[in-house]
């Protein structure tokens, strides 16, 4: 009689898989479920607006912006450095149309306020990976302060050269 107890003590009790099967059931449903709503267009359906495969619509067009460039004198800057190098630039500054004539009138200002910080920066600050994103943005800045508010909306880079 030892023997029976101690083999049925050995036999582990096996693991339901009533949890796996419940589990597949739902994911097949849930899966089934997500692409009738995404086929039939219940969800992520496209706007009425864009063009849809096999219809023709028209495009809509917005507005330009009312907009107005202002050229900026070229400029051959000398850098602060043993040799001799040189700095090309030129750009356009981005302005609304009400205020070109006021911007043009700054002109000589905002000359030289680029060629003063222009003439302030080592070689090295020009030759850095981000050094253009960078000089813009000062650029920008120092433009606006000039021209006062909002009339500069942005400063265009048309040439920029390092000889």
């Amino acid at each position: 009689m030892a023997e029976t107890e101690n083999t049925e003590e050995e036999t582990p009790k096996k693991a339901s898989k009533l949890p796996l099967i419940i589990g597949l059931v739902l994911a097949l449903l849930g899966g089934g479920g997500g692409f009738f709503a995404v086929y039939s267009g219940l969800i992520l359906a496209p706007d009425e607006d864009k063009h849809v495969a096999g219809e023709e619509s028209p495009e809509k067009v917005k507005d330009m912006p009312d907009v107005a460039f202002v050229p900026v004198d070229p400029m051959v800057i000398s850098l602060n450095s043993g040799r001799a190098r040189h700095l090309r630039f030129q750009a356009q500054l981005e302005v609304g149309t009400p205020h070109k004539a006021e911007v043009t009138k700054l002109m000589p200002r905002v000359v030289d306020v680029l060629n003063s910080y222009l003439r302030a920066l080592e070689p090295e600050d020009l030759e850095a990976g981000a050094a253009l994103i960078r000089l813009r943005a000062q650029m920008l800045r120092r433009v606006q302060i000039v021209t006062g508010g909002d009339r500069v909306k942005d400063l265009l880079i048309m040439e920029f050269v390092l000889n």
